[in-house]
């Protein structure tokens, strides 16, 4: 096994199935609730989570692709749902790696504008960097790194891993 892997890909089947039983007991009595991927990895984490929550409960799962310019995180953010399909409803904002928080920081902000009935956050890989006041309300692992290292999560057909470089 390479040293740098931190999830295998059992691993990570693990923790998904773990945190889709964590929102489900959040949202235990809601009808409805809106799966939130921040584009790429953390949409493809969230078509993941949303697929587990499916095969546990009866909740009516809606996924939502949140569209945020990581470089420029200030910069207008859409979603692929319209206003009027997420309000009303509880939310998870996921995301594969919380690093220095300002990419799930924003995204927050996006949604505040809308009346949700919840909103909570999940990550699979939490690294404990932050430079503003957020948390994961779901998390994988907790990894304490250094600044100079990076986590980079891999989803694939052939197998999903998250390593360290």
């Amino acid at each position: 096994m390479n040293p740098n892997i931190i999830l295998s890909h059992e691993e990570i089947a693990h923790t998904i199935k773990r945190i889709s039983y964590q929102i489900y007991e959040t949202f235990v009595e809601d009808e409805t609730i809106v799966i939130a991927g921040i584009s790429k990895n953390g949409y493809l984490l969230a078509v993941k989570i949303a697929g587990a929550l499916k095969q546990i409960c009866s909740l009516k799962i809606l996924l939502c692709e949140v569209f945020i310019d990581k470089q420029h995180p200030t910069v207008s953010i859409t979603t692929s749902l319209e206003k009027e399909e997420y309000s009303d409803k509880g939310l998870v904002l996921v995301d594969d790696v919380l690093n220095s928080g300002t990419t799930l920081v924003y995204g927050v902000k996006h949604f505040l504008d809308a009346p949700l009935k919840k909103f909570k956050t999940a990550v699979l890989v939490d690294r404990n960097h932050k430079k503003y006041p957020v948390k994961a309300d779901f998390k994988g692992i907790s990894l304490s790194t250094s600044l100079q290292e990076h986590v980079q999560v891999v989803f694939s057909e052939t197998g999903d891993c998250a390593y360290l470089n």
